[in-house]
């Protein structure tokens, strides 16, 4: 197996470093944590190193140190494509290194080996209501693999602790590559009145999720799902998804339970959520007006949305201080494709007036846009219009990302995340005291 062997070649220098790290330099301190932290949710404190990817304030997200314009330029594409293979994008998130085309097609032909999902997935996905929740159908999903997990029989069977990584591994690259056609047969269950389409596998990663989803005619929407896996598969290690399968995952819970939770964590209105919401406000904002609204109109839309103690979704971002990259490689697919889009246009309209109300206020550092601000526009557009799906989509994106953090943390031995919790009367004692 192409990743094992290269990550088999790197763990020992991972390992050195890490150790080397904490020997020499285990007392060096990162930061000074202060009540307001503690109570706002450890906002900025850093608790996670992240090699796989780094959140840069004014340059975006960087997997492996490279920028998304870079990712989209260097990583190899498909004969035909302008988007990079996703197969591409696993083994650089994996291991470190620009693959060559044939790398990137070996990790997809992986894929293609290990993509029959068990029959009891299904089930389990049909006995939900067909207005169930699509997050919860995945999640489900994705928790009921655990039975099959390889590292939970290695662990059982006593294999040593520097090997975890390896079982974990395997589980990684089954579970990504069944999720989509889990994802698919959650869609058509739910929209397509349970018309499912199997597998292809002469075709590629986004193609094939394109192709069971009813849209394999269309080889423009192909193209949108190479790039929507891509811009989404992972965001550092300290976010709610991926912070809460580290954790899961540091008690050597395997990868089927601990993205399971991370699929919890995304479903939430303050993260992977926030992408339906922001193709719904602008969809409500759009019929209200009847059309593609005025700068006039957004204006009074927007503060009204602000007077009404709502956020503008899509606008704003915890780390980032710039407009997001991703939101622009989105806005330069559709502009070249569909530019007259109404909806589309709707949102390069919101663009122009949003940011601006928020630095009027005087309480928003980043009033730009985040890739979510798009998300939902670009799917409208090929007519995936069922907007509490969009999570699900963001969940198959983010898999890469979390199993990679995973695998990562075993290789290097990361033991299990314990923090310390504090009582109030603590912190005002301590306070008291420095007083």
């Amino acid at each position: 197996m192409i990743l094992e062997d290269r990550i088999e070649a790197n763990v020992s220098v991972w390992r050195e470093r890490v150790a080397r790290m904490i020997k020499e330099y285990g007392d060096f301190v990162i930061s000074n944590v202060t009540v307001q932290q503690i109570y706002s949710g450890i906002r900025g404190v850093p608790i996670q190193v992240s090699d796989i990817s780094f959140v840069d304030p004014d340059h975006g997200i960087r997997y492996r140190d490279y920028s998304i314009n870079e990712i989209l330029k260097l990583l190899p594409k498909a004969p035909g494509s302008r988007y990079p293979m996703v197969g591409g994008l696993y083994y650089l998130l994996m291991d470190n290194e620009l693959p060559t085309l044939s790398k990137a097609k070996e990790v997809e032909e992986e894929w293609k080996k290990r993509a029959t999902v068990p029959d009891y997935v299904f089930k389990i996905i049909d006995s939900f209501p067909d207005d169930g929740s699509a997050m919860a159908m995945l999640s489900a999903g994705v928790l009921s693999m655990s039975c099959d997990s390889k590292f939970s029989k290695a662990y059982h069977e006593s294999v040593g602790k520097n090997d975890y990584w390896k079982s974990t591994l395997d589980d990684s690259i089954d579970l990504t590559a069944r999720m989509p056609q889990i994802a698919a047969y959650i869609y058509n269950k739910k929209y397509r009145n349970n018309q499912q389409i199997d597998p292809d596998p002469k075709l590629d990663y986004a193609a094939n999720f394109a192709h069971m989803i009813g849209k394999g005619d269309d080889p423009l929407y192909s193209e949108l799902m190479r790039l929507f896996i891509l811009l989404h598969a992972d965001h550092e290690n300290a976010n709610v998804s991926a912070h809460t399968a580290h954790l899961v995952g540091s008690a050597l819970s395997d990868i089927y339970l601990s993205c399971s939770a991370g699929l919890n964590g995304l479903a939430g209105p303050l993260h992977g959520l926030a992408n339906q919401e922001c193709c719904n406000w602008l969809l409500d904002l759009y019929h209200f007006y009847q059309g593609i609204p005025s700068k006039e109109q957004i204006e009074e839309y927007a503060r009204k949305t602000l007077e009404d103690g709502k956020v503008i979704p899509g606008y704003g971002h915890a780390v980032l201080r710039c407009t997001d990259p991703r939101f622009t490689a989105e806005m330069e697919f559709a502009k070249a494709h569909f530019p007259d889009d109404e909806l589309f246009r709707t949102a390069m309209a919101v663009f122009e007036v949003v940011p601006g109300i928020l630095m009027e206020t005087g309480k928003v550092k980043n009033p730009w846009p985040n890739v979510d601000a798009l998300n939902g526009a670009l799917q409208y557009h090929f007519g995936v219009t069922e907007t509490d799906y969009y999570t699900v989509l963001f969940g198959l994106s983010r898999m890469l990302g979390i199993t990679s953090h995973v695998v990562f943390a075993r290789a290097v031995n990361k033991p299990i995340e314990r923090p310390k919790a504090l009582t109030t009367r603590m912190l005002e004692s301590m306070i008291s005291e420095q007083n």
